[in-house]
């Protein structure tokens, strides 16, 4: 098998110590140095003083939970190349599994290219990528918050919710705070409602007038201040992430252009996927890595469905809550979710919508180019007008209509 590098180091990461073996030469002729350092900051620099006066060319290592990421970062800058490989297509064959033997496989298929590496963004993409994860953190707990909110003033009798069409909205938190300040009168509580809440205020009455007692007073108030916290928590995130996608500005108006995408969304694309699109050469690799593609599996010839492949689980998250916004609108997107739902149903619909818009984000990131809507009735224009008319008649004659077409003048 024809070598591709002449000196690579396999790295076998774990959380206290790596294990490295540095792969030189092929066949007989082929040498090994293997070593182990602790992954400590004095380790990891003796790490990478021990690559470099070995000459290494390539550095490829597993992606081992977190681990992996203070070794890569310490080399980095370094090493000419470095890899960070799936754990899976590395698997070493069963029997005699030592570090030191982990470490020399990964050096040897790497340097005949049997494997191949994974997207690491550069340092600013990365930095932008800890932040929105950690908001869509932050979004989730609080999200469960006000869903124990709900919980609490239902075991309360309190049913606000069946009034309310959110219940994170002012008159609420008004109405829960005058509740856990001793406040027990329906028709006094209904009347902190504000804004078109007003317009219920006979519902609210009713829907007040329950048992709330001091011990959901003392669950209510450690549930208001926890989503008050969350909501500053949010803030200050959204700021960081502001400040830190300036440079990336005129990517992020291009991608706020496809229908169902808001800031969020852009800014959970960039830290994911970074704004250079050559890193994908094409738009499948990219709707692939994403995870909105689906899987393929064939045996003897014959093909079988095999899903979606696991992919970047924050971005697909993001495009899948998009492509549902999208769904909602009046653009092609929305009519391409109508036409495969229709056969397919609802979830492949939105996943075919969340693909489609990892293409239009990679040719407006690749070519700068505007995004162009095709309209709600592309579809539609594209109809052979015989066969729609013919499609028309059978529904109107299943429903008992006798049907005559007569071609307009």
């Amino acid at each position: 098998m024809r070598r591709l590098k002449d000196r690579v180091a396999g790295l076998d990461v774990h959380r206290d110590q790596v294990t490295v073996c540095v792969r030189t030469g092929s066949g007989g002729d082929k040498t090994l140095a293997k070593s182990r350092f602790k992954t400590t900051g004095p380790g990891l620099a003796d790490l990478c003083g021990w690559l470099v006066e070995a000459g290494v060319e390539l550095v490829v290592m597993e992606a081992t939970g977190v681990y992996w990421k203070p070794v890569y970062y310490a080399l980095e800058g370094a090493i000419d190349e470095m890899w960070v490989v799936n754990a899976h297509h590395v698997k070493n064959v069963p029997g005699r599994k030592t570090d030191l033997s982990d470490a020399e496989w990964l050096a040897d298929v790497a340097a005949h290219g049997m494997v191949r590496p994974s997207f690491v963004p550069p340092p600013p993409v990365r930095e932008l990528r800890e932040l929105t994860r950690y908001r869509k953190t932050q979004v989730r707990v609080r999200g469960q918050e006000v869903q124990r909110l709900e919980k609490l003033l239902q075991d309360a009798g309190i049913k606000l919710s069946s009034v309310a069409s959110t219940m994170s909205a002012q008159s609420v938190i008004a109405m829960v705070e005058a509740l856990i300040a001793g406040e027990r009168d329906p028709a006094t509580l209904a009347q902190l409602a504000k804004g078109r809440m007003r317009t219920k205020i006979p519902a609210l009455s009713e829907a007040l007038a329950g048992r709330f007692a001091a011990h959901h007073g003392v669950v209510a108030r450690r549930i208001l201040d926890h989503i008050a916290f969350l909501d500053a928590s949010i803030g200050v995130l959204s700021s960081q992430i502001a400040e830190r996608c300036a440079p990336f500005a005129t990517a992020l108006s291009l991608l706020r252009e496809i229908p169902g995408w808001d800031r969020l969304t852009a800014e959970v694309f960039v830290a994911e996927a970074g704004v250079d699109m050559s890193r994908f050469p094409t738009p499948a690799q990219l709707a692939s890595w994403a995870g909105v593609a689906p899987a393929s599996y064939e045996s003897a010839g014959k093909r079988r469905p095999a899903g979606t492949r696991h992919g970047a689980r924050w971005l697909r998250q993001a495009l899948i809550e998009s492509a549902k916004a999208a769904a909602r609108g009046d653009s092609y997107l929305a009519a391409q979710h109508q036409r495969i739902a229709r056969r397919r149903g609802a979830n492949k619909a939105t996943v075919a919508v969340a693909h489609s818009m990892v293409v239009i984000a990679w040719h407006l990131l690749s070519t700068g180019a505007q995004y162009q809507d095709l309209g709600a009735d592309y579809f539609q224009g594209r109809q052979n007008p015989d066969a729609h008319t013919r499609q028309l008649v059978k529904k109107l004659e299943a429903l008992g209509h006798h049907v005559t077409i007569t071609p307009a003048a």
